[in-house]
C-alpha cells in the first residue's frame, strides 16, 4: 500500500489575529522592554559606525542593525515557541541564548527574502505579494527547526501550501494594525513638539515590533512546524529465510 502524505493544515485569520495579541498582552513587558534594549543599542552602534564615515564601517554597520534584527525576530520565535504549552517557562537571557546561534542563517535569509520579494515587486507588484505569503514563515522554521537559509525557503512554502489566501489574510490584517498603531502615536506626538515625535517614534517602533513576528511564529506553528520535517518510515529489514540452527546437544 501507498504511503498518502497528510493533507494541508488551515489556518483561521481570526485565530491568528486573537492568539498574535493574547501572546502579545500577556508578555508586554519582555517584549516591548528587550525591543527597547536591543534597537537602541543597535542604533547607537550603528550611529557611531555611520558617523565614523568610510564606506567599511558603514558596511559594518549595516550589520550591525542586521544582526539586531535577527536576534529579536529569534527572540520573538523562541518566546512564542515557550508559551504555547500555557506558560513561559523561560527567562529573557534563556530566550535570547536560545536565539542567538540562528543570528546568522536569519541575516542571509532576510537579505535573500529582501531581494527576492524587491524583483517580485517590480514585476507588476502581485508576484512579490505571493512571494511575501509563501516565504513568510521561513524566519521561525530557522529558529524553531534548525533550517538553513535556503532550505527554509522550500519549508516554509511547503507549510502554507493550500493555505496561501488565509495567510495572506493574516499578514495583511496585522500590517493594518501596525501602521495604525504607528500613525495614531505620531499623529498625538505631531502635536506636541519635535521631541515627542522623536519620542513617539522609538515608542512606536517597540510596541510594533514584536507583532508581525508573533503572528508569522503562530502561524508557522498552526500549519504543523516546529516538529521538523516528517521522517520517513523505516523499512523493516527483509525476513530471513535460512533454518534455524540447531539445538545444541545435551550435556554428558
Amino acid at each position: 500500500m501507498e504511503a498518502t502524505s497528510a493533507p494541508p493544515k488551515r489556518i483561521a485569520v481570526g485565530n491568528v489575529i486573537n492568539e498574535t495579541f493574547s501572546v502579545y498582552g500577556a508578555n508586554l513587558g519582555p517584549l516591548v522592554g528587550s525591543a527597547l534594549v536591543v534597537f537602541i543599542i543597535v542604533g547607537i552602534i550603528a550611529g557611531i559606525l555611520d558617523a565614523a564615515g568610510g564606506v567599511i564601517l558603514n558596511i559594518l554597520a549595516t550589520i550591525v542593525l542586521l544582526a539586531g534584527e535577527a536576534l529579536y525576530v529569534g527572540f520573538v520565535v523562541k518566546l512564542v515557541e515557550d508559551v504555547r504549552d500555557g506558560r513561559r517557562d523561560m527567562t529573557m537571557g534563556d530566550l535570547f541564548s536560545a536565539a542567538a546561534p540562528s543570528i546568522l542563517s536569519l541575516i542571509a535569509f532576510g537579505i535573500l527574502f529582501g531581494i527576492g520579494v524587491a524583483i517580485g515587486l517590480v514585476l507588476i507588484i502581485i508576484p512579490g505579494l505571493i512571494l511575501i505569503t509563501i516565504w513568510s514563515v521561513g524566519a521561525p522554521a530557522i529558529v524553531s527547526e534548525g533550517a538553513g537559509p535556503i532550505a527554509a525557503f522550500g519549508r516554509s512554502w511547503r507549510l502554507v501550501k493550500g493555505s496561501g489566501w488565509s495567510v495572506f489574510g493574516a499578514l495583511i490584517v496585522t500590517l493594518i494594525i501596525v501602521v495604525l498603531v504607528r500613525f495614531v502615536l505620531l499623529a498625538i506626538a505631531a502635536g506636541i513638539g519635535n521631541g515627542a515625535i522623536v519620542v513617539a517614534s522609538i515608542l512606536a517602533g517597540a510596541l510594533t515590533a514584536p507583532i508581525f513576528a508573533i503572528a508569522v511564529t503562530v502561524m508557522f506553528f498552526d500549519l504543523g512546524g516546529g516538529a521538523g520535517e516528517a521522517a520517513a518510515p523505516a523499512v523493516a529489514p527483509p525476513a530471513t529465510t535460512e533454518p534455524p540452527p540447531p539445538p545444541a546437544p545435551p550435556a554428558s
